[in-house]
């Protein structure tokens, strides 16, 4: 995450020209989707970019991110590791390596796949139930 000598100078940033009045959470939020649209402008007609427009909009993005957190008092650190591991849970490996799909879709496969076991189990169970009955007299 930023380093301390960057979190200091937006820090500072900020002070020297009194904007931590304005900084909001609800004013942050809007500022991260204002930059975030932005950001996505540079891509608007394809995939040629102007490299130093796509650093100014992610810088301005981040920047926003940092301030956000702060006012909101968590730490960038703790809650990404937090919503890795959360996403690490949502998106296994085996079953999403590669594929770009959305995580409900990859629970509704785990699923579909838990039920067919159940019931290949249930039906193994009663032909193994069916073969040990004694032959009626």
């Amino acid at each position: 995450m930023p380093s301390p000598s960057t979190l200091a100078a937006l820090r500072a940033f900020v002070e020297e020209r009194d904007w931590d009045q304005f900084h909001t959470p609800e004013n942050l939020a809007k500022s991260i989707a204002i930059e975030s649209g932005e950001l996505l402008e540079c891509f608007q007609w394809g995939g040629d970019f102007d490299p130093t427009r796509v650093e100014e909009e992610l810088a301005d993005v981040v920047t926003y991110c940092i301030h956000l957190a702060n006012r909101i008092g968590v730490d960038l650190d703790d809650i990404v590791l937090r919503k890795l591991e959360s996403s690490r849970q949502k998106y296994p490996t085996e079953q999403a390596r590669g594929r770009m799909v959305k995580y409900t879709q990859l629970a509704a496969e785990r699923e579909a796949e838990t039920e067919t076991v159940t019931e290949a189990a249930i039906r193994d169970g009663a032909r193994a139930g069916a073969a040990s009955d004694p032959e009626p007299s």
